[in-house]
């Protein structure tokens, strides 16, 4: 029995990129490109009328920009679209806005065609997409004491830090998570099943509280664990 294809939505306020983004994913057998905006408000609006699995979203864009678009997508509990941000990372501030608004992933908008396919993928399987670059800018961040903008620092319901109880293999996840990693990669490092990392990951995020990867990446970071 064959898959479905994994739907995608196009958000730029670019024809042009949004033409070549459509025409790179199109060559997937796997692949199908569902619909396109210009900006936040189509974004939002076709989100909900397309039901994607993935939305590839610009940032800066009129009307409404990517980080709100994105914010609203993943607070509607009758979506449930993976947003990977396509961006130049010429704003820092749009990036940590939106890892705290939700985003799935990034993506730089000169990545190659193999890229941008692997990025949907990714983020269609439910994996969080962290690019080396954005690992290591996430982590320089908060080294140098920035404001937490997002839920990832690891609380109990009251609000005080508690402590994690990690197994040895989790821990080792975790330290592999924080070199970007995908989890086929872990699981080729550490000679165990993907779907065995897949739940690793998945104890990992539960025990620390932690919504995805990013937070993750933060904690490990605070914690000697890269």
């Amino acid at each position: 029995m064959s898959r479905r294809p994994v739907r995608v939505l196009l958000v730029d306020d670019h024809a042009v990129m949004r033409a070549g983004f459509r025409m790179i994913l199109e060559t997937a057998n796997d692949i199908t490109v569902v619909g396109e905006a210009a900006d936040g408000v189509e974004a939002v609006a076709a989100a909900s009328a397309l039901d994607p699995d993935v939305i590839c979203m610009d940032v800066q864009m009129p009307n409404l920009d990517g980080v709100e678009a994105t914010r609203r997508i993943v607070a509607d509990p009758a979506l449930h679209a993976a947003v990977v941000i396509v961006t130049t990372f010429d704003r820092d501030d749009y990036l940590f806005e939106a890892l705290a608004a939700g985003a799935s992933g990034f993506l730089l908008k000169n990545a190659g065609p193999e890229e941008l396919v692997s990025a949907v993928r990714v983020a269609a399987a439910g994996d969080a997409l962290l690019a080396p670059e954005v690992t290591r800018r996430v982590i320089a961040r908060f080294a140098d004491g920035a404001a937490v903008t997002g839920p990832v620092a690891v609380r109990a319901a009251d609000g005080a830090p508690r402590m994690v109880d990690l197994t040895e293999r989790e821990t080792e996840v975790l330290g592999l998570v924080a070199e970007a990693l995908s989890n086929a990669e872990i699981a080729e490092r550490l000679f165990i099943g993907e779907a065995t990392v897949k739940t690793h990951v998945s104890n990992v995020l539960q025990k620390l509280g932690a919504r995805d990867r990013v937070a993750a990446v933060v904690y490990a970071h605070r914690h000697g664990l890269t």
